[in-house]
């Protein structure tokens, strides 16, 4: 008994140190992936730090100040800093103030505190900053500073080498306050002497007029507060987060080549967003930088002059770049001059034709080294003609998300009001998880009550909102005309449909139909999974609106694909025109006691494709059988379930 007994101890003690070690290696795994997943920011170069994150809680804290200013006050405070300041003052921007605080050897707490709560730190070094212990101890602070602050250089008669190794008449100055100091105290002053030495700034040896350099200096703080301002938006960016990550392998911030990205996908999907947010994200890393936006939309169509768009393009890309209001140049290769050594973060959104990359990024070579470009468009093929192979294919949110970021314009919220959870999965559906209808349709409904929703929601169904149809029109009315054709056949008829199916069907009105689908897809107008065509819900929806508003009466059209339409064209004793190709009907108790003439069909000469989805549960539609007698011999498709015929008479 006491045998088992002790094997029972032994037992329950190994078991009891397996659990300990298992823990323990578990606990080792979890700091480790912790430590993957919180890495910290990849240094591009030792002189700058580039990271990708999602906002942190610094950028929408609440700052005290717009900026701290650490200076020399004899050496600056009459004149330079004077002006400055008004300047500040008639750009709205809010510097800290010190004239009540006494100076002593160390700063104090409430110096510390406001450093920590500006959220631009200036560093005005002069000749004898470094005279101060005052001064170094500010600057000490401010380059331990808290995250989401920005630090700014000027230096003013003084020369950076100078700062950064202590040399010259600085480091004469410095070398004076360091005496009887600690060997730490002096080596903590050091380390932030070369640090702030290494950040890009203005050096007052360069300025032609000081009064013009002061209005530079305010207008770049100016804009780098707009950039640290959080966007209402932000909160909204549901998803980023994966966006983020998966942008890491393409933009690889820790290489020093020139690297081009595209992010491609259908319109209203996301993808100015995300460009702007990775803008927000990386700008202060960048002495020069530019964002030109809806490039598309500003381009002249038709254009008649592509040289002069081409030069108007970049005149405004480097009056941004190099913040020079309006520059003036006479050929395309003046940015590749002025930004060939460079580093530079240039974001291109919307660009849809060739000519706007020629113009603003021709090539890597026109960069210096760890310059990013990174371009949005709805056109794969463009992107790969330039020969650009870093591309980020934006997908559709998932359902969760998709209902998140709706709920976030209709409510505020990040889930539905209570009695609202089957509504907004409508809506949510109905927007087919597209972003651009998410807060379209988000913000149309906010506000309105349960009844409200319940009687607006029908509409939606049949018809786009204004601003969506705008968006996805555009790339539409890009294509030339046999390729709308194509994609007004897949929107009324093919869409999930097969591939080869779809070339069969159309292979005798279309020349090269798998490559006008091929078209259609890199403008993101359709996809392929595996062998089938699906094309977006609102891209279905507005290929039916291009085709109800072609012309006012509905016989006149090419397709028929609302079942009011469909009923009034059939039972109406006017004349059939030839224009019908194709008849879709959805609704299946339209059509049940219909009463169709059974000559319906036989003007309609040019019919080709047919459907009736409908449900065995209404089985019978009595009138439809005799009226198919007198059918177009031109016919291809009938898709009709649960047909009572079993063959199909054409007349001759």
């Amino acid at each position: 008994m006491d045998f088992y007994l002790f094997l029972g101890t032994l037992a329950a003690t190994i078991f009891t140190l397996l659990c300990s070690i298992l823990y323990m290696v578990y606990g080792k795994i979890r700091v480790q992936e912790n430590k993957i997943i919180a890495s910290p920011p990849i240094m591009a170069s030792s002189s700058s730090s580039l990271s990708l994150s999602l906002p942190s809680s610094s950028r929408s804290r609440n700052w005290e100040h717009d900026v701290f200013p650490s200076f020399h006050g004899p050496d600056v405070r009459k004149h330079f800093l004077s002006h400055i300041k008004k300047e500040f003052e008639r750009k709205g921007i809010t510097p800290f103030i010190d004239n009540n605080i006494e100076r002593g050897e160390s700063i104090g707490p409430e110096l510390k505190r406001a450093i920590q709560e500006s959220k631009i730190a200036i560093v005005l070094l002069s000749k004898n900053y470094a005279s101060s212990s005052w001064c170094l101890d500010e600057l000490v602070e401010i380059m331990s500073k808290v995250e989401g602050q920005k630090v700014l250089t000027i230096f003013y008669e003084v020369d950076p080498t100078d700062v950064k190794k202590q040399t010259g008449d600085f480091g004469k100055v410095f070398k004076k306050t360091c005496r009887g100091k600690t060997k730490k105290k002096i080596e903590t002053w050091r380390k932030a002497l070369e640090g702030v030495a290494t950040i890009a700034g203005y050096h007052s040896r360069n300025w032609g007029d000081e009064a013009v350099m002061i209005q530079n200096i305010a207008v770049d703080i100016s804009k780098m507060l707009n950039n640290l301002a959080p966007s209402p938006d932000l909160d909204r960016l549901i998803g980023m987060e994966g966006h983020m990550e998966r942008m890491k392998p393409f933009l690889r911030l820790d290489s020093d080549e020139v690297r081009m990205i595209g992010i491609w996908g259908p319109p209203g999907i996301g993808k100015s967003t995300i460009a702007r947010f990775l803008f927000n994200q990386l700008s202060n890393s960048f002495r020069l930088k530019a964002i030109m936006v809806n490039i598309k939309g500003n381009y002249p169509r038709p254009c008649l002059d592509e040289g002069d768009a081409q030069l108007q393009l970049q005149s405004k890309m480097l009056s941004q770049m190099i913040n020079h209001k309006d520059i003036m140049i006479t050929h395309l290769g003046v940015a590749q001059e002025r930004l060939k050594d460079k580093e530079v973060l240039l974001i291109l959104d919307d660009v849809d034709r060739s000519a706007q990359l020629d113009a603003l990024a021709k090539n890597v070579g026109w960069f210096g080294p760890r310059s990013r470009i990174i371009i949005t468009t709805e056109n794969l093929k463009l992107l790969k003609a330039h020969g650009i192979n870093h591309i980020y294919k934006v997908h559709f949110p998932s359902d969760d998300e998709a209902l998140e970021m709706f709920c976030m314009y209709a409510f505020g919220l990040k889930s539905p009001k209570a009695g609202f959870m089957k509504l907004s999965h409508q809506v949510t559906f109905l927007a087919g998880n597209l972003p651009l209808g998410l807060k379209v349709m988000g913000s149309y409904f906010r506000g309105m009550s349960k009844y409200e929703w319940e009687r607006v929601l029908p509409n939606l169904w049949s018809h786009l909102d204004g601003e969506i149809d705008t968006v996805l029109k555009f790339s539409y009315d890009t294509l030339c005309d046999g390729d709308k054709s194509i994609f007004l056949h897949i929107a009324c008829f093919f869409n999930n449909e097969e591939i080869k199916k779809v070339e069969a069907h159309l292979a005798n009105k279309f020349l090269n139909v798998r490559q006008r689908l091929d078209v259609l897809a890199q403008k993101s107008l359709i996809s392929f999974d595996q062998d089938i065509i699906e094309m977006h819900s609102l891209l279905v929806q507005l290929g039916k609106e291009i085709v109800r508003k072609s012309y006012p009466e509905p016989r006149q059209r090419q397709f028929l694909v609302d079942d009011k339409d469909i009923c009034q064209v059939l039972t109406d004793p006017t004349p059939i025109t030839t224009s019908v190709v194709g008849i879709c009907s959805t609704d299946t108790l339209t059509w049940f006691n219909l009463n169709v003439n059974e000559r319906t069909f036989e003007e309609m000469s040019n019919l080709q494709f047919l459907r009736f989805k409908r449900d065995s549960e209404y089985p019978n539609m009595a009138s439809l059988p005799g009226c198919l007698k007198h059918i177009s011999p031109k016919l291809q498709l009938l898709d009709w379930k649960y047909s009572p015929m079993t063959c199909l008479p054409f007349t001759s």
